[in-house]
């Protein structure tokens, strides 16, 4: 028995578009790529199935992002408020040694 040989998307959608943009016969594609029929009329079927997805707006992508967004915010303010605390360290600690040194 002969093995059934595996497609990559890559070779499906090839052979699709030919079938649909050059409107060449199934049974031509068949025979040019050793591929069943039924397996073309399959890929076929799972095309249009799965159409509407691609055209379908993703919302759950616009809520992943701004909730991203939010979390990009909320560590934006955490890191400046960081860096104001640095800062204020910075300043106190040059005004003491200042102080201990006397150069005030």
């Amino acid at each position: 028995m002969q093995q059934r040989k595996h497609y990559t998307a890559e070779q499906k959608v090839m052979i699709l578009r030919e079938l649909l943009e050059n409107n060449v016969p199934i049974s031509q594609l068949a025979e040019k790529y050793q591929v069943r029929p039924k397996d073309i009329y399959n890929w076929k079927k799972k095309l249009f199935e799965s159409a509407t997805e691609i055209f379908t707006p993703k919302k759950s992508n616009t809520k992943q992002t701004s909730a991203e967004q939010k979390k990009i915010e909320k560590l934006q303010a955490k890191l400046k408020d960081r860096d104001e605390a640095i800062s204020y360290l910075l300043r106190e600690n040059i005004e003491i040694k200042k102080s201990i040194s006397g150069d005030d």
